[in-house]
């Protein structure tokens, strides 16, 4: 069901959400959390569309936030879905004239009572998520470096304002990576000297796998550029040879090993709503990420290089008639 409200107010919002509830005869409680999506007209039918399958694993509130600005009176506009695709309930507010700027005042009536909140910026993250007025109201705030127009930078920008309860796609994106590199260092092997990740240029997931990496392992881990999809390979030298984890279609990874036969898993690509549904299983601080982007942004024990530019190909002369 499906509810347009018009230059609206917090309090009727909270009535068609309580009629609609008690007109399909759903619980007025079961929610475990309030999801904040702060976005933009352009993406907020795909982000909606990610936190709606992953409130299926975790039933919530979703609050999307569109702030349009601009110079018309202060007012907002409200969509209310129930039932939709879901168990949870979603409130898409957008937001004009100078209340854009002050959202959290809208946003905080909106909240389920006695549980926590999260804050989702799908695309560019905002400078200090921590100090952002809608990331302060919430205890996990997840952000994504790959969203903007400079993803590395974006890292080591987050890296500083960094505050207890922040994470990045980025950083969830490594998960399965993270898992089989474990389960091959479990192994016997050789001391490790040296680590080289191949990744699509201006990956950020790659530069906080090379910094998770120097920091477990203590050694200088280079991120190089590939044709990707994403991360493609990542080797660990030993005096025994190369460790390896290679994927170069983003659907099966091939493991080697010295001395012994290669073997394949399973290692594809995650959606958003993957993504957001594994950020949401855990609402406190995650110290392994601070400590990996912390490395990547201040040590020079990781190196990201940039991709190359295309080489630029000589135009034909025209031939003469």
């Amino acid at each position: 069901m499906i509810i347009d409200l018009a230059n609206t107010s917090t309090r009727k919002i909270q009535d068609a959400l309580t009629a609609t509830r008690h007109r399909m005869g759903g619980p007025a409680t079961g929610k475990v959390l309030t999801l904040i999506v702060v976005t933009d007209e352009a993406a907020q039918y795909d982000a909606i569309r990610a936190a709606t399958e992953a409130a299926r694993e975790h039933p919530c509130r979703i609050i999307g936030v569109i702030a349009r600005g601009g110079q018309s009176e202060s007012r907002f506009d409200a969509e209310v879905r129930v039932g939709e695709t879901g168990p949870g309930e979603t409130v898409l507010l957008r937001m004009y004239g100078q209340l854009a700027e002050h959202a959290d005042s809208v946003v905080l009536p909106l909240l389920v009572p006695d549980t926590p909140v999260v804050t989702w910026w799908p695309g560019t993250a905002p400078g200090e998520p921590g100090h952002q007025a809608l990331g302060a109201l919430a205890q996990r705030r997840v952000t994504d470096a790959a969203g903007g127009p400079d993803p590395l930078s974006t890292l080591k920008r987050l890296a500083r304002a960094y505050r207890p309860g922040d994470t990045d796609f980025a950083w969830a994106r490594i998960t399965p990576w993270r898992s089989l590199l474990a389960a091959a260092l479990d192994q016997p092997h050789d001391d490790i000297t040296g680590v080289t990740i191949e990744a699509e240029g201006e990956n950020p997931s790659g530069a906080l796998l090379g910094g998770w990496l120097s920091q477990r392992l203590g050694v200088r881990a280079e991120v190089t550029p590939s044709a990707g999809p994403g991360i493609t390979a990542v080797r660990m030298f030993t005096g025994a040879g190369e460790i390896a984890v290679t994927r170069p279609d983003g659907r099966v990874a091939t493991m080697s090993r010295p001395g012994q036969p290669d073997r394949q898993v399973a290692l594809h690509r995650r959606s958003t709503a993957e993504l957001l549904a594994e950020e949401l299983r855990r609402l406190d601080p995650d110290e392994v990420y601070h400590e990996a982007v912390e490395r990547y942004a201040k040590s020079d024990e990781v190196t990201a290089k940039p991709a190359s530019p295309p080489e630029s190909k000589p135009k034909p002369k025209a031939k003469k008639s």
